[in-house]
């Protein structure tokens, strides 16, 4: 029986602020006018439902609502993946972007296949030894923080390419987000701690103070962001041309000359997406479909679900000794791939067919023994032979069209700097790459000739949007942020529902673990089982506790056709339907 968890988090403002901020303006919003059930100053977190037609999960509950709105007005869940990706840019600024990038995975009704990459780019400027000294040395600021940090944005080009699967016109769609950033919306606890924690280092990256470092917040201010507005405004009225040539381009110049970031102007206005065919592969009777190449997430989880398939997990049980020791060692060698054989595969040919066939599985755990401990010195990549901060949100319609879709500015508020006059955050994706080989990224992974720098070239994602059918039906739409532990999340989460049989619900929120190769180390969240903990460390294992990661969002068909929709316990995650 499905565990029902109550909404439990009321944000509010006083009656004076009420009248002071959303009255007056009341008539100016036509999509809050038209959708009173709404209330940017009084809204709850869903963590889980039942719906009967449709659902929507993402990282802020006014996404999730505006995305269903969305879909009662008559839209697809290509219109409300629009909707609730921009609505995310302004109520979840830490992650939700249109400074960043991303990838969309779809399936429609028809059983038609899409995935579009709109991950950011190298620019024109950029080159291989781009932050390494005069000694060849990594200079790991660079590809961090600033300006210098930056790729070529790529969420509203990616978002104004779903609008050719979509229903409505795409100034509806940006409309809500127009209303919030303008006239504001109400902050959480969680929301305002972020704000403040970052103050200095916005300050300090950009050119100008802005919406983001005008007070010290707390919980219930209401954020207004003009600057943003004024640039969604411009995306409304002129589409691409609105973000990618004309005054914001100029802006995001401007802030790149500022502070030393490569982006020019003729970089923004040669962006475009690429469509990309997704992976798909079988196991335990279930079709999985996720992304391929520059994400690295795709080929990662088909090869642990399809080596740990020939064992009978199920019996093992949830977050044993034995099911994490075999998990782990899935997941040790097929990190081991992602540093030596996956990058950008328009600049590197990336062996994908031959990384996920049968045969290569098989032979990559051949030398696995149950009950011994791995080494990262002895496993390395295997040899084909050709013949934290992100945002995941889901959307399933009525008509089953399923949707996936993770963006991302990389790290938490991107590289910490707002384009002065745009309101928005620029992304720090270059340190996505290999900077030089064998140096680890902010996140500790390892890359090499596959991932290195070149112009206009997409650095490796570990970005995982991922779709999942049971006889040819839709099924799952799951996904989450965090880094390189975002494949590892999907894989456990998978095996939670499939071999486990657990809710939606249950399998995002369940303890998780993740090792990625190098390090070797095998980290476990704070609230892990403490007596298997001690089990795999007396194995031989180098066990660390952190604190939780990713923030995961997924919809799971029911046996009877209904949906149920989680929004993962880690975060302020919330889920909506009809």
């Amino acid at each position: 029986m499905k565990k029902k968890i109550q909404p439990f988090l009321y944000l509010s403002i006083t009656v004076s602020l009420f009248t002071a901020f959303f009255a007056p303006t009341v008539n100016a919003q036509s999509f809050f006018k038209n959708h009173p059930q709404i209330n940017p100053f009084q809204y709850e977190i869903v963590k889980e439902k039942t719906f009967q037609k449709a659902a929507v999960t993402s990282a802020h509950p006014l996404a999730s609502m505006i995305g269903v709105a969305i879909l009662q007005e008559g839209g697809n869940a290509f219109d409300a993946a629009i909707a609730t990706q921009f609505t995310l840019a302004v109520v979840f600024p830490g992650a939700g972007n249109i400074g960043g990038g991303g990838f969309m995975l779809a399936r429609k009704n028809n059983g038609e296949l899409m995935g579009i990459d709109y991950r950011e780019a190298a620019p024109k400027k950029a080159s291989k030894d781009m932050y390494l000294d005069a000694q060849g040395n990594a200079i790991n600021a660079m590809s961090k923080e600033g300006a210098s940090a930056s790729g070529i944005p790529g969420s509203v080009a990616g978002m104004i390419s779903t609008h050719a699967y979509a229903k409505l016109p795409l100034e509806k769609l940006i409309e809500p987000a127009i209303e919030l950033a303008k006239y504001g919306f109400v902050i959480s606890e969680r929301e305002a701690k972020g704000l403040n924690s970052e103050k200095a280092n916005f300050l300090r990256n950009s050119s100008a103070p802005s919406a983001f470092t005008s007070r010290t917040w707390k919980s219930g201010d209401t954020l207004f962001q003009p600057d943003l507005a004024a640039t969604l405004l411009r995306i409304q009225e002129k589409g691409l041309a609105g973000f990618y040539e004309g005054p914001t381009a100029e802006m995001i110049v401007k802030e790149m000359n500022y502070s030393g970031g490569f982006i020019s102007l003729e970089d923004l206005k040669n962006y475009r997406p690429k469509f990309r065919k997704p992976i798909e592969f079988e196991y335990k009777n279930h079709h999985v479909i996720s992304f391929s190449p520059p994400s690295s997430g795709g080929i990662i989880i088909a090869q642990m679900l399809k080596m740990i398939a020939p064992f009978e997990v199920e019996k093992m049980g949830l977050n044993t000794e034995a099911s994490v020791s075999l998990m782990v060692e899935a997941q040790r060698r097929a990190y081991a791939d992602r540093a030596e054989h996956m990058g950008d595969p328009d600049y590197y040919k990336v062996p994908t067919q031959t990384l996920i066939s049968d045969a290569y599985v098989k032979d990559r755990m051949k030398d696995y023994q149950p009950g011994v401990v791995g080494s990262s010195k002895i496993t390395q990549a295997g040899i084909p032979h050709e013949s934290e901060q992100t945002t995941h949100f889901s959307v399933i319609d009525a008509e089953g069209n399923m949707v996936a879709i993770t963006t991302t500015l990389n790290d938490t508020y991107g590289n910490k700097t707002i384009v002065a006059g745009a309101g928005f955050l620029l992304n720090n994706e270059m340190d996505d790459f290999s900077v030089k080989a064998g140096v680890p990224n902010m996140y500790g992974a390892i890359g090499g000739e596959a991932n290195s720098i070149q112009p206009g070239k997409r650095m490796l994602s570990s970005m995982t949007p991922t779709l999942v059918t049971l006889n040819n039906k839709p099924y799952i739409s799951i996904g989450t942020p965090g880094g390189t532990t975002i494949p590892n999340q999907v894989f456990e989460g998978l095996v939670n529902i499939i071999d486990f049989k657990m809710s939606i619900k249950e399998a995002i929120d369940a303890p998780r673990f993740h090792h990625q190769w190098i390090p070797d180390v095998l980290a476990l969240e704070s609230d892990f089982p403490q007596d298997v903990a001690d089990a795999l460390t007396k194995k031989g294992y180098k066990v660390t506790k952190r604190g939780r990661f990713g923030r995961m969002d997924g919809i799971k068909y029911n046996a009877d056709g209904s949906l149920s929709a989680a929004g993962d316990k880690r975060g302020d995650d919330s889920v909506a339907g009809y």
